[in-house]
């Protein structure tokens, strides 16, 4: 009996500019977000990822890091049926290992729109 039923796979929703940011970073990055993704798709949470403190439960950040670089990508599965795919941003703090306020209140700004968007929507799952 397999793990996860694909029948159950969750479509992604890229917010804004999500996918071409993400499609930006080393290839390795992009394999190993894109598996995290595809593990939220199936309903699990890959150990990559891990809670994004500030908005509450059900957004999630999945944390890579490659030759000294820290790359991000922040998602939710609040919004029933659905993995959106909120922001995806290689880590460039000045203050060590804050997040850059810029990348927290697109974050927020990006929820905001995908909580619009599925709930305009609701009929895409029925």
């Amino acid at each position: 009996m397999p793990l996860f039923d694909r029948n159950d796979e969750k479509p992604v929703i890229w917010i804004g500019s999500s996918k071409d940011d993400l499609l930006r970073f080393p290839t390795e990055v992009i394999h190993d977000m894109g598996y995290a993704l595809g593990v939220a798709q199936l309903g699990g949470k890959h150990p990559a990822a891990k809670p994004w403190k500030g908005e509450g439960p059900g957004v999630f950040e999945i944390v890579e890091s490659h030759h000294s670089n820290a790359y991000r990508a922040v998602y939710t599965v609040r919004f029933g049926g659905f993995v959106y795919v909120l922001h995806a941003f290689q880590k460039k703090s000045p203050s060590g290992i804050r997040t850059a306020s810029t990348d927290i209140e697109l974050i927020s700004k990006r929820l905001k729109a995908a909580k619009e968007h599925y709930e305009n929507n609701l009929n895409l799952r029925n």
